[in-house]
């Protein structure tokens, strides 16, 4: 049977060390046994299960969605719905994100290009001063009915 230190387990699973010390504090992975010389053991489970928390840390998990999951994953004959419900809380999550990140970008557009010569009538230190006197909401190098 393979055992692994922390380190070895940290780099067989894709995640650094202090992650495996921290998941072993919060209860998400069990305390393994220690050897004579005091490193901790862990075996191929472990691997296989930071593997599923590293995985369900990348789809946006929290980490007590990650606990109910690891426990519904314990239970084979648990029914899926509950899987289903919080796959579905969290695309709903996602979907929120993107579209505050693309308003960010829309109103990062709208920053951007400055065609000004000097800092004074710079887009982007007009709105973060939140003045508006230098540069007009569009691009001056269009034709006025261009811009509306």
């Amino acid at each position: 049977m393979t055992s692994f230190t922390t380190k070895t387990l940290a780099a067989a699973s894709g995640v650094n060390a202090e992650t495996v010390r921290y998941y072993e504090r919060i209860g998400l992975l069990p305390s393994p046994p220690r050897a004579a010389n005091g490193y901790r053991r862990y075996g191929e489970d472990s691997v296989t299960r930071l593997g599923f928390i590293r995985r369900a840390r990348e789809l946006g998990f929290a980490i007590e969605d990650i606990r109910g999951l690891l426990d519904l994953a314990a239970h084979a004959e648990a029914p899926c719905r509950e899987a289903d419900a919080l796959v579905q809380r969290q695309l709903a999550t996602v979907q929120a994100r993107i579209h505050d990140l693309q308003q960010l970008a829309n109103a990062l557009r709208a920053l951007a290009d400055c065609r000004s010569d000097a800092a004074l009538h710079c887009r982007l230190l007009e709105a973060l001063q939140d003045r508006d006197c230098c540069n007009p909401p569009h691009d001056r190098s269009l034709p006025a009915h261009a811009a509306s």
